[in-house]
């Protein structure tokens, strides 16, 4: 993977595509100074891994027109016009709005790059393939911590979470948000719907509050949680409900990462430790701490089980969350 000066753009060489990168110098993370090329830089040193986290998803795009540090956030579902024809999309129906939006669809890593040149930071992929967008192959626990929840409480949570993982007999795969919590993926079969998903995520998170009534909270309005707990987030289960990608950059001054890690590193690490600049020799020497994740697939029927013996015994069902419209 190469690059080819044509100033004031650069071409860089992913495979067999050549991406043109407008603006290369434009400074995109301001607490260090990293432009536009070292994003794509960074994106072309984890490409395994990203594409990994990516593929065959429909992917919501965070883009940065003019860099984090100046204007506006673009939260795009749309893929941005222009896309050449080898970039892969999937074509997703939003009833309530009575619309579609052909959303980014991963298949190589010069699409991702692709979208880096299109000012994307941010890679939001759906927890379901294109193969069937309405089946969910991925479940997601979102340990989301409040603002005056402590770092400890999180690695705390964390552990009774993986306990909880082991007795089901899933394997969970972790990962920092790149803000101030953790990510938990089960890989699933694809038998269920995103509803029953969400019941399912909903009942493994009450039991880790039954374990961790002084740390977790399954409350749904935030309003009446204590900002010191840890919300463990079932919503990221619902259709059209994202998070960043393993591998994703965030939209911050210092470009943090969602980096994968190991079970045995959640008491060692803090989510500043991993960004655009300290993530690519980890991945050297690492390389993708979730490359297995798909040969892990886990059936959901005990969590099912549980959903239903909460409802029994009168545990309240939330709302259904509101999934941002198209844009």
């Amino acid at each position: 993977m190469a690059s080819k000066a044509s100033s004031p753009a650069v071409e860089v060489e992913v495979g067999e595509r050549d991406v043109r990168i407008s603006n290369p110098d434009r400074v995109y993370f301001p607490a260090r100074g990293e432009t536009k090329l070292d994003l794509v830089n960074y994106y072309l040193s984890v490409g395994d891994g990203i594409v990994n986290a990516l593929r065959e998803r429909p992917c919501m795009l965070h883009r940065f027109p003019k860099g984090v540090g100046g204007g506006d956030k673009v939260h795009q579902k749309r893929i941005p016009q222009g896309a050449p024809p080898w970039v892969d999309t999937v074509r997703l129906t939003f009833p309530r709005w009575n619309r579609t939006a052909d959303e980014l669809c991963v298949t190589e890593l010069a699409q991702v790059i692709w979208a880096v040149q299109m000012s994307t930071v941010e890679f939001h992929p759906w927890n379901s393939r294109r193969a069937d967008v309405e089946k969910p192959d991925e479940w997601r626990i979102d340990l989301d911590p409040g603002p005056d929840c402590p770092w400890d409480r999180v690695q705390r949570v964390a552990h009774v979470a993986h306990e909880v993982l082991d007795e089901l007999g899933a394997v969970g795969w972790p990962k920092t948000s790149g803000g101030s919590g953790l990510h938990v993926y089960v890989r699933i079969a694809p038998e269920w719907g995103f509803k029953d998903v969400r019941r399912g995520a909903l009942a493994f998170a009450r039991e880790v509050e039954r374990r961790m009534p002084d740390d977790v909270t399954t409350t749904w309005w935030r309003k009446d949680r204590d900002p010191a707990d840890l919300f463990i987030d079932y919503n990221q289960n619902a259709r059209d409900h994202t998070i960043a990608a393993a591998y994703s950059v965030r939209g911050n001054a210092i470009g943090t990462v969602s980096a994968p890690i190991r079970w045995d590193e959640v008491d060692h690490v803090v989510p500043d430790d991993f960004t655009i600049a300290t993530m690519p020799a980890r991945y050297a020497e690492l390389g993708d701490l979730h490359a297995g994740i798909d040969d892990a697939v886990f059936e959901i029927d005990q969590l099912i089980e549980w959903a239903e013996r909460d409802e029994r015994d009168g545990a309240p069902e939330p709302p259904e969350p509101d999934a941002a419209e198209a844009d």
